[in-house]
């Protein structure tokens, strides 16, 4: 991978976290847990290059996002579609679905987890967080779309520095 100034990433990210997705993942060398995601952003905030991601409480990958400092947001190729569907539809805490996606693990420099099949890797820090609440919505109607019963909690939003950025 090749370090990047993420000033110079092209791609359209309302299209790569919408509708290609991204995995999330958090941890480091010797234990980490990834997750996909399909929503999200990317933006400049605080005079910074900034990512903003939502994850449940539910996720296992809530527990190692809560615990570190750093996570990565990994955009792999379509080849790997069915890789994002294992890693958004099991739980860490009961397989090794890294192994099951056929993901291979790569440990950036500063010690945070992203895998070599990425084509484009957001290493980031946190700089603030927050949740979701229905009394802050203004819209109503996506709190009762998104939120309670089978769909799940309230989200936890990180909006975190993009301190590193790698292409393939």
């Amino acid at each position: 991978m090749a370090k990047i100034d993420p000033a110079w990433i092209t791609e359209n990210f309302i299209s790569l976290i919408g509708r290609e997705w991204m995995l999330v993942t958090a941890g480091d060398a010797s234990r980490f847990n990834t997750m996909t995601a399909s929503w999200g952003g990317v933006g400049y905030l605080w005079n910074k290059p900034v990512v903003f991601v939502f994850v449940r409480p539910e996720r296992y990958t809530f527990e190692f996002i809560e615990r570190c400092d750093c996570f990565t947001l990994s955009f792999l190729c379509e080849e790997y579609r069915e890789a994002y569907k294992v890693c958004g539809s099991r739980s860490g805490r009961d397989t090794d679905k890294v192994k099951e996606a056929g993901l291979v693990p790569f440990v950036t420099p500063l010690g945070n987890v992203t895998f070599e099949q990425s084509r484009l890797t957001l290493e980031c820090r946190k700089l603030y967080t927050g949740i979701t609440a229905e009394e802050r919505f203004i819209d109503k109607s996506i709190y009762r779309k998104w939120y309670g019963g089978s769909q799940g909690g309230d989200h936890r939003l990180y909006v975190a520095e993009i301190v590193d950025s790698w292409i393939k």
